[in-house]
């Protein structure tokens, strides 16, 4: 037997085991994972999202100085919450930061208060979803915890860690299994959901280090440095100056004994960072500040931080020797303070000419993802800092990416923000090429942009990446599938037909335009024909071409 199945108490070090293991195992296997998506396109992402969303935690965890079990589980959350990637990303970090609630001030415990941990976790996942949906993620992760609980209930104090996952995993599977009959639209695709499995990969994970297996040496942690060289030295010697100054990052847990914790203001803080460097990032979370700063003189910026607390981690590099500054991890690089405004606008999209509209249009920063590509809320922050407005409007352009707009919208202190749930690129371009900010009423603001959205139809044209049949279509692999939504119309050899058929199924001439965004694997040719074509069926609907630049959707047509 290995040294640790047949043990009955968890501490910090194994526990941080346990999810690093979990992060390689799900690595191993996260295209396992994408390829459950439900949806024939190739934008399956769901195990990418949950494995940066955990990687990020176990990156954290690993630079933290702390091995007691309630710090590596709060550390961890902390990680993950800001690595966080779609929603799958965002549920497995309320799952982590549930736990982390129900260990605080534990340095080891019972499986059984193990178990009410993750029972915690439950509770904090559910929350995060506006409207829980059953056969997801959060119903195997339920399923499982209320299992595994009620077994070792059974056997009270006899119960190891061992046993207990083995009854966790087991029921994780279970619960996967079943999750075809909770949601037609798996059922129909002839899938499990994606969420759990990738949990079910990551319990294996934790479960593999129960039972004496160290996770692999090119961990979650280290592998992205794996053959990267130690700084040249010779590039700063005795007869050198100091030009670029220090690269200085910290985690600064804010103390009762020198400040009041819960209600610091970290306006003060910043403004200082920026007057004294550049590049700054100041951001709290609950009672911890995150910093990152570009200085010549760190030393002063460090006296200055500890009058407000202690140092929980702390990295200082000088520039020169950098091998490649993009290496320094969680950071919100920013330029210095732009003049405060009274609102500013962010949107997520993706293809030059899409991006370069938006810019067009006045937004202030566009973040650089979408359905394939799903930003994090480290992400949305960032972009936050860069505005510096009194008011921000986030417009996500994505289902799968509201949530996410939401965490860091509930994260962020230095302004207001507001989500405007824009769920398609046809939503945020019409509702921003319409924004009227001159009221200063906000909710206004945001309920006029919610309105127009629900007047815009936005159809895509994409590849099929598999054969299958859904809403009564057959799908065939590499033929060409017309979607609105989630909703197929037509499957067709040829991109510009399905773009027609798409046009018919949302009647486009009882719109006013038709946006025709082509992407990169559409000729200028096929578009151009396309939109005479569009032009002469519909003669009362202004046809507008325009190049996108964005990959999967050889189409994206805006019907306003």
């Amino acid at each position: 037997m290995s040294a640790y199945t047949d043990t009955t108490r968890i501490d910090g070090q194994l526990f941080a085991r346990m999810v690093k293991g979990g992060a390689v195992n799900l690595k191993t296997n996260k295209g396992v994972v994408n390829d459950l998506n439900v949806f024939p396109i190739p934008d399956g992402d769901t195990g990418d999202n949950m494995y940066m969303t955990i990687d990020s935690g176990v990156r954290m965890t690993s630079e933290s100085p702390e091995n007691g079990l309630s710090d590596i589980s709060s550390t961890l959350a902390k990680g993950m919450l800001l690595g966080a990637r779609g929603n799958s990303g965002v549920i497995l970090s309320k799952i982590f930061a549930g736990i982390a609630h129900g260990l605080e001030e534990q340095n080891d415990v019972s499986v059984f208060e193990f178990g009410q941990a993750l029972s915690k976790g439950v509770d904090e996942a559910y929350k995060a979803v506006s409207v829980p949906v059953e056969g997801t993620i959060l119903t195997v992760y339920k399923d499982a915890v209320n299992f595994a609980n009620e077994e070792a209930a059974k056997n009270d104090e006899e119960t190891t860690v061992g046993m207990y996952f083995e009854n966790f995993l087991a029921e994780l599977k279970n619960s996967l299994d079943r999750t075809p009959e909770l949601l037609a639209v798996l059922k129909e695709a002839g899938v499990v959901d994606s969420g759990g499995a990738g949990l079910v990969f990551i319990a294996e994970g934790m479960q593999d280090v129960i039972k004496g297996n160290a996770p692999s040496e090119e961990s979650s942690a280290s592998s992205d440095d794996a053959g990267k060289k130690g700084p040249d030295l010779s590039k700063f010697n005795e007869n050198s100056e100091l030009v670029y100054g220090y690269c200085t990052e910290f985690l600064l847990q804010l103390l009762n004994s020198k400040t009041d914790a819960a209600n610091f203001d970290i306006t003060p803080l910043s403004d200082y960072l920026n007057s004294v460097g550049e590049s700054v990032v100041c951001f709290k979370d609950g009672t911890i500040v995150k910093v990152h700063v570009h200085t010549m003189n760190p030393g002063e910026i460090l006296n200055h931080c500890q009058q407000y607390g202690e140092f929980l981690t702390l990295k200082i590099e000088n520039m020169t020797l950098q091998h490649n500054e993009t290496t320094i991890q969680n950071r919100f690089i920013v330029e210095k303070k732009k003049p405060r405004k009274e609102y500013g606008v962010v949107t997520v999209a993706t293809g030059s000419g899409v991006i370069e509209s938006f810019k067009e249009m006045g937004v202030d920063a566009v973040i650089e993802g979408g359905q394939s590509m799903n930003p994090s809320v480290e992400d949305f922050i960032k972009a936050f800092e860069e505005i510096n407005a009194a008011t921000i409007l986030v417009f996500p352009n994505n289902g799968n990416i509201i949530m996410t707009a939401n965490e860091a919208a509930a994260m962020y202190e230095n302004a207001e923000v507001r989500v405007v749930p824009s769920k398609s690129i046809g939503d945020g371009y019409a509702s921003i090429s319409m924004l009227d900010t001159s009221s200063g009423d906000t909710d206004a603001i945001v309920a006029e942009a919610e309105d127009i959205m629900s007047s815009v139809v936005t159809g895509m044209v994409s590849r099929a990446s598999r054969d299958t049949e859904k809403d009564g279509i057959q799908i065939t692999k590499d033929h060409f599938i017309g979607f609105t939504d989630k909703t197929i119309y037509f499957d067709s050899t040829d991109k510009n037909e399905a773009a027609l058929a798409l046009a018919e199924k949302n009647e486009a001439g009882s719109h006013d335009i038709i946006l025709l965004i082509y992407g990169n694997e559409a000729t200028p040719e096929e578009a151009n024909n396309l939109a005479t074509e569009l032009s002469a069926r519909y003669r009362r609907t202004e046809t507008i071409p325009l190049f996108g630049g964005q990959n999967v959707y050889d189409y994206i047509l805006i019907f306003e």
